[in-house]
């Protein structure tokens, strides 16, 4: 049995499919998919997966076997990222993860609050799902991730601001001639909803409509904010999405505040404490001068 095997197994499980695991997941081809998976059950003795009406699930012994199999590949990534921590020399880089999008935001104040560092250090930048953020933090990829909160074991993380949720639809939608709108009148039949991806934008907006009695019925999903706005031009529908997007939207789709008591999402800045870099100490100590220069732009 090698990791892989446990790897297949559990991108099998989240996403329900073999055919979306193999191309979206594990780019391999779905056949060598699921021979490595029928190798995997001959070696463990028993039926891990099982196919159905709504796609492939777990047996019951498979979900055991799983539980199992999470554990120990979080212990490997931990193993890695502890060993490269231990044999790595005094930090000469920064790496800065953002929430895609989010860079445009925060990456200017960032470089402000670190302007003394910046000729003397290799910085690095990248952007990803906000999930993904957390999970690099964890295994030590990245030094400070701009994301939403993503429970780590060993990720402290500071709310840094607090954005509004905003309706985004197209610029020639009967609703747009609105200054501000009432979530009552969102068609629930083109409200294009969101994937396990976006779980913490998903959990607010699932929460406030349901506060106010308004049932979706998305038959899209977006998985971040650029699906999402491809979606609304695309598909002429409506969704809810944090402010931020304002400034990335093209033409042809435009952003109205919600009537009311509007939604917020938190965006926080995550680190690992026991990080020796002196750069993320220095930005630490200065992280209220960063949400300071945040908010006087902002203004």
């Amino acid at each position: 049995m090698e990791l892989r095997h446990l790897r297949y197994l559990l991108a099998v499980a989240e996403e329900g499919s073999l055919t979306a695991a193999a191309e979206k997941r594990l780019h391999t081809a779905q056949p060598s998919l699921s021979r490595q998976l029928r190798d995997l059950e001959l070696e463990v003795g028993v039926q891990l997966l099982v196919r159905g009406s709504r796609g492939v699930e777990l047996t019951p012994a498979g979900r055991a076997f799983l539980d199992h199999a999470r554990i120990a590949l979080n212990q490997v990534g931990e193993a890695v990222a502890a060993a490269r921590r231990v044999a790595r020399p005094p930090k000469t880089s920064f790496a800065v993860g953002f929430l895609t999008g989010q860079e445009v935001e925060w990456l200017p104040h960032v470089t402000h609050v670190l302007r003394d560092q910046l000729k003397s250090i290799d910085f690095r930048v990248s952007s990803d799902f906000s999930p993904d953020i957390g999970a690099a933090l964890q295994r030590g990829e990245i030094d400070l991730g701009f994301s939403r909160i993503e429970p780590q074991p060993d990720v402290t993380y500071k709310v840094i601001a607090h954005e509004p949720i905003v309706v985004i639809l197209p610029g020639d939608h009967p609703l747009a001639g609105r200054s501000e709108i009432d979530p009552r009148d969102l068609d629930p039949e083109t409200f294009i909803g969101y994937s396990e991806t976006p779980h913490v934008l998903r959990g607010i907006v699932d929460r406030y409509l349901r506060e106010r009695g308004i049932v979706v019925a998305p038959t899209h999903v977006l998985d971040g904010f650029a699906t999402g706005i491809s979606l609304v031009a695309s598909t002429r529908g409506v969704t809810l999405l944090p402010a931020y997007v304002e400034s990335l939207l093209p033409p042809s789709v435009v952003s109205r505040p919600l009537a009311g008591n509007a939604p917020v999402i938190e965006i926080a800045v995550g680190y690992r404490a026991d990080n020796p870099s002196p750069i993320l100490r220095s930005f630490l100590e200065n992280i209220d001068r960063l949400i300071a220069s945040r908010s006087a732009r902002s203004r």
